[in-house]
């Protein structure tokens, strides 16, 4: 009998050691820990926000953001959701929950769900000039998302590894509208900055081509600390 249940712990013990390495070699082959998905991970950033209400009007403010894993599920599709709550504090002490959103590793896409918008934010493994549709998970116009290496960091941490910039949109027609967003992604720490800036110009015939802005927002947030509960 304790022969017997020698054997049976052994046997669990090398599953269970081959599991580990799998997964191990999973993150080490395809560079998921780019984002580093774990219960308990959070990060947090500076942000400095503009919103653009009409021709010199706007409203500028600077607030704190922490992304913050405080559980996961298995859904229908037996993949592993992580909910990712968002907190808000103008002085890193206290804080009031924005919202939840989740990210999913999907095969070998990273899938961030916010505000029921589903956006493909990353593909594993992350190499230089790899593309791909960023809405191929909803109903809306194609957007091509490319990585490059166009990189610019305040992070401490993040000197030394490897870090690459997901560009989602880089346009500017000079009349109409500007629309540009990216987001950097570190070896190790995952998303350590994010720049939206999608405006709207006057197009009246008396502002036409003067890039007087009409309407939108930029959005810039940077990481500054990031650990483990």
């Amino acid at each position: 009998m304790k022969f017997l249940l020698g054997c049976i712990l052994l046997c669990v013990f090398v599953l269970s050691s081959s599991c580990d390495r799998q997964i191990e070699a999973a993150v080490s082959d395809f560079n998921l820990d780019f984002q580093p998905l774990e219960k308990g991970l959070f990060w947090i950033y500076a942000v400095d926000e503009t919103i653009y209400f009409g021709e010199n009007d706007s409203e500028n403010s600077t607030f704190f953001y922490r992304d913050f894993i405080r559980d996961f599920y298995i859904n229908e599709a037996e993949e592993l959701v992580f909910i990712v709550e968002r907190s808000k504090s103008l002085d890193r002490h206290t804080w009031k929950p924005v919202k939840d959103y989740t990210l999913i590793r999907r095969g070998l896409t990273l899938v961030k769900t916010i505000d029921n918008q589903a956006v493909v934010s990353l593909v594993f493994p992350p190499e230089i000039g790899k593309s791909w549709e960023g809405n191929s998970f909803r109903n809306e116009v194609s957007d091509e998302f490319v990585i490059d290496d166009d990189v610019e960091v305040n992070f401490p941490e993040a000197e030394g590894r490897k870090t690459i910039r997901v560009l989602q949109e880089e346009s500017d027609d000079l009349i109409t509208y500007r629309d540009n967003r990216y987001e950097v992604f570190t070896k190790g720490i995952g998303l350590i900055k994010k720049y939206d800036e999608v405006l709207t110009y006057c197009s009246r015939n008396d502002c036409l081509g003067n890039q007087l802005i009409n309407s939108g927002f930029k959005i810039e947030m940077e990481l500054i600390d990031y650990a483990k509960n």
